[in-house]
């Protein structure tokens, strides 16, 4: 897994708009193989995209995840909802509250009970199998979750944001189906006005649907299971770019992962709904997807083993050591990275 030094001064703790300028004014760097990267900006995308590539977005709309809580203890906690599994619990982390911002308890808080406002509670059940800090735990609330997060929740934020955004700070230009836990950040810098250049310029555009759940694994945890959606319609236009010669460029390692779990036994792209545990690695590389376009990841995070799977260690590490040297900026609110294969 590929590992490097991060400088804390590359942490992007803002989103653009704070500084006065649009989302859309970020960095892009263009890997094509092991070519010499290449810096330019997002609004230059197009001119790196051929007629006929289809780009394939996550429409997933972020939640307001994150509530505040108070332990049997007394404590203040904050507890972060990530995922509701079929039999109606959920996967929820439980973090102290330090200097302003959360940190991990680095453990499970299987058989605690959380006060949460609104008269609700959290009652931890057990560790979750596939996570060192994730709970599956019953969610007792006064109404359905959705109306109960818009009342009480707040986004999800780490240390590197220190100042608290709106819900809308995290919502992207494709949002419509409410369930990401954390915003499928790549997507974030796109505006209506980039999505009109790239249709003008022959590029095309299918959804699918992954809600994620919270990012903050340890270095050696995959993935888990996350609900995903692919259409019909859009299983056949991936079908069709790829036999008219096209290039498949997923916007987000979501939208990898969806896409990547829609493969039908005869390799093809096929309709699929339910819940994922595909994990895209150099060992499981990807069948559908030829390109990315993604945000910047820490050291040795999983995401890595994705990006490695698309494209390959020696470009990915190419990319990254520009990266760090030209100041790009990672997280949420950072740059991003456009991934294609060799010409």
């Amino acid at each position: 897994m590929l590992d490097f030094h991060l400088p804390t001064e590359l942490e992007a703790h803002e989103p653009p708009e704070a500084a006065g300028r649009p989302r859309d004014d970020v960095r892009l760097l263009v890997s094509v193989g092991t070519e010499e990267p290449v810096d330019t900006r997002l609004g230059a995308l197009p001119s790196h995209l051929r007629p006929g590539d289809l780009l394939v977005i996550n429409t997933s709309a972020t939640i307001p995840a994150a509530l505040d809580g108070i332990r049997a203890d007394g404590e203040p906690v904050a507890v972060h909802l990530s995922t509701p599994l079929p039999d109606g619990t959920w996967l929820a982390e439980v973090r102290r509250r330090t200097d302003g911002t959360t940190e991990p308890y680095g453990r499970t808080m299987a058989g605690e009970v959380v006060e949460l406002p609104g008269g609700a509670r959290l009652v931890g059940r057990t560790p979750w199998q596939a996570s060192t800090r994730l709970t599956v735990a019953d969610l007792d609330l006064p109404g359905p979750v959705l109306p109960y997060l818009a009342r009480w929740g707040h986004p999800i934020r780490y240390r590197h944001v220190p100042v608290p955004w709106p819900i809308g700070t995290y919502q992207t230009v494709f949002a419509d189906r409410p369930g990401s836990a954390e915003m499928p950040s790549a997507s974030r810098p796109f505006t209506a006005e980039v999505v009109t250049r790239l249709v003008s310029a022959g590029v095309g555009i299918a959804p699918v649907t992954l809600h994620t759940g919270v990012s903050s694994l340890e270095e050696h945890e995959d993935p888990y299971p996350e609900r995903f959606d692919v259409p019909a319609s859009t299983a056949e236009r991936v079908a069709d770019t790829r036999a008219h010669g096209g290039r498949v460029v997923a916007l987000g390692t979501t939208a990898v992962r969806a896409l990547e779990s829609a493969v039908g036994p005869d390799g093809r792209p096929t309709a699929a709904s339910g819940w994922t545990d595909r994990v895209i690695s150099p060992e499981a590389p990807p069948v559908l997807v030829d390109g990315l376009i993604t945000g910047w990841h820490e050291p040795r995070s999983s995401h890595l083993r994705m990006l490695e799977a698309i494209a390959g260690r020696p470009a990915l590490a190419l990319a990254y050591d520009r990266a760090v040297a030209a100041g790009y900026r990672w997280h949420e609110f950072g740059d991003l990275h456009l991934i294609l294969p060799p010409r």
